[in-house]
């Protein structure tokens, strides 16, 4: 492959190696972006698909897992793989949301347009598996529909005086998500017994109320995807960045490492002693790196570092919105990208046959 890119390429490498893995990040631009990994690109390079050659090297590292958020890598893979993952995320994992607003009160000065939008957005935590899809022409039954409850009235709190403020008297001022009442249909009792439906988070503001008005209001709730709807998208934010390098060319050391280091994040440069006891820049941690660039906008350092990025290595970024947890969310997502490969697989099986 013709090398017409003049880039300086960090010392002990291979420059065809470098170039076939990396992305590189220059001050006003980023080349080196196109996919080249298709076989027979390099002339030294062995690039024909081999599935155990590549199950040697893929990797999903996780970096650290909450209630509702996880970080992982995933290695190995090329950008339309990793793209999928995160599509997947957003818009095809299923999960349960309220579908049909019956309001039978709504003394509110919230709008029964409205109201019924925000019950829509409110996350349910619920074993989706155990629910089958409904039609539009499907009747509701308890194998594919919650059914939940919302009904309050504010009233005031006899005894309490008028100067007091709204919240400490009257009842039901605020109505949150935990007024939400589960009304088990069917069996739903005994299936969802260890995990009772109900909101994923039981402090959302639904509405406000003022003494004398009231909320009577019957919901159903169904099984959807984002793609759909972004109410049954069980993430709130699936994002993921390529693995940022730090390649320090030559030393920097003295003030010019400390000016070095304050061109980057907090944590991605440390200064260290050098052997002759000098201040000297060293990468502590590129994967805190922005990609900001700055340290480019000084002259002085254009011919001591390079910014790249490793074309194979993405760091996943996911957060949900409660209804799920990241554990069987990202099981769940790999499942639905594995029923995509099936079906592919037969669809190109059958066009063989043909």
């Amino acid at each position: 492959m013709a090398d017409n890119y003049q880039y300086q390429i960090p010392p002990n490498v291979d420059r065809e190696e470098f170039m076939r893995t990396r992305v590189f990040v220059e001050r006003d631009q980023v080349t080196n972006t196109t996919s080249n990994d298709l076989s027979g690109t390099w002339d030294s390079f062995d690039d024909r698909w081999d599935f155990d050659a590549w199950k040697k090297q893929f990797r999903l590292v996780i970096n650290r897992m909450s209630f509702n958020a996880v970080e992982f890598d995933l290695i190995g893979v090329h950008a339309s793989v990793a793209n999928t993952l995160r599509r997947i995320l957003i818009a095809e994992v299923p999960t349960m949301a309220i579908e049909d607003v019956f309001i039978k009160n709504n003394t509110s000065v919230m709008m029964d347009e409205v109201l019924a939008h925000r019950l829509g957005l409110i996350p349910l935590r619920a074993d989706v598996g155990k629910f089958g899809e409904r039609g539009p022409n499907d009747a509701p039954t308890d194998l594919n529909t919650i059914v939940l409850n919302l009904k309050v009235k504010c009233e005031r709190i006899q005894g309490t005086p008028k100067s007091m403020p709204r919240e400490q008297r009257l009842t039901n001022h605020t109505v949150y998500s935990r007024d939400i009442i589960w009304d088990p249909q069917g069996d739903q009792a005994t299936e969802h017994k260890d995990n009772p439906i109900q909101p994923a988070f039981d402090d959302i503001v639904i509405t406000k109320l003022n003494q004398g008005e009231e909320l009577d209001i019957v919901m159903h709730a169904r099984k959807g995807i984002g793609r759909d709807h972004a109410k049954y998208s069980p993430v709130g934010t699936a994002s993921y960045r390529i693995m940022p390098e730090i390649h320090i060319l030559r030393p920097i050391v003295g003030d010019a490492a400390h000016k070095f280091a304050e061109s980057f994040p907090p944590g991605v440069i440390e200064i260290v002693k050098n052997a002759r006891g000098q201040d000297e820049a060293k990468v502590a941690n590129a994967r805190k790196d922005t990609v900001s660039r700055n340290v480019l906008r000084h002259p002085e350092f254009l011919d001591a570092v390079t910014l790249s990025r490793k074309r194979d290595h993405f760091i996943f970024n996911v957060e949900t919105v409660g209804s799920v947890t990241p554990a069987p969310l990202m099981v769940q997502a790999f499942d639905v990208l594995k029923q995509k490969c099936l079906k592919l697989r037969a669809s190109l099986d059958n066009l063989n046959l043909q």
